[in-house]
């Protein structure tokens, strides 16, 4: 039975029966969102799994992502922001796309496809503590997310 559309609890749950073998979190910018993803995923994976993050146009991994999981004892801080091209398709058995306000990149390989629209911390105006708690709020959702889908 498919999963309604938005019901991330149950996709989440359909994803972790597949077992796969390669998550890659896919968005814009690949700075904010499926950096932090990444990170958390790479703390919850179970060995063998590999996770990746890509963007349709990377730019650099924002200080506040790198901070947000730095709260959190995962640090990101040798990440960087990488293009799709940078991906082997072929490899990759489930996408998250993680877009909400823009429009999502087109992944063309044959993997699985969720989609979790997330708002975009990085567009988050205001004091650094204001930005940093958008990024914090996303980071918390995720990590949420990222738990029922490992089971954690």
């Amino acid at each position: 039975m498919s999963a309604r559309p938005g019901d991330w609890r149950t996709e989440a749950a359909e994803l972790r029966a597949m077992k796969p073998r390669h998550i890659l979190f896919l968005c814009v910018a690949n700075s904010a969102r499926s950096q932090m993803a990444e990170g958390i995923a790479r703390s919850l994976a179970p060995p063998g799994v590999k996770v990746s993050s890509a963007g349709s146009s990377p730019a650099s991994v924002r200080p506040q992502a790198i901070q947000a999981l730095k709260e959190i004892g995962i640090d990101i801080s040798g990440h960087r922001s990488k293009g799709l091209d940078s991906i082997d398709a072929g490899s990759v058995d489930a996408v998250i796309t993680l877009c909400a306000e823009e429009v999502c990149p087109v992944f063309l390989g044959k993997a699985h496809r969720l989609h979790w629209g997330l708002p975009d911390p990085a567009a988050v105006m205001g004091t650094e503590e204001t930005r940093l708690n958008a990024f914090r709020s996303v980071r918390n959702e995720l990590l949420r997310r990222l738990n029922v889908l490992f089971g954690g």
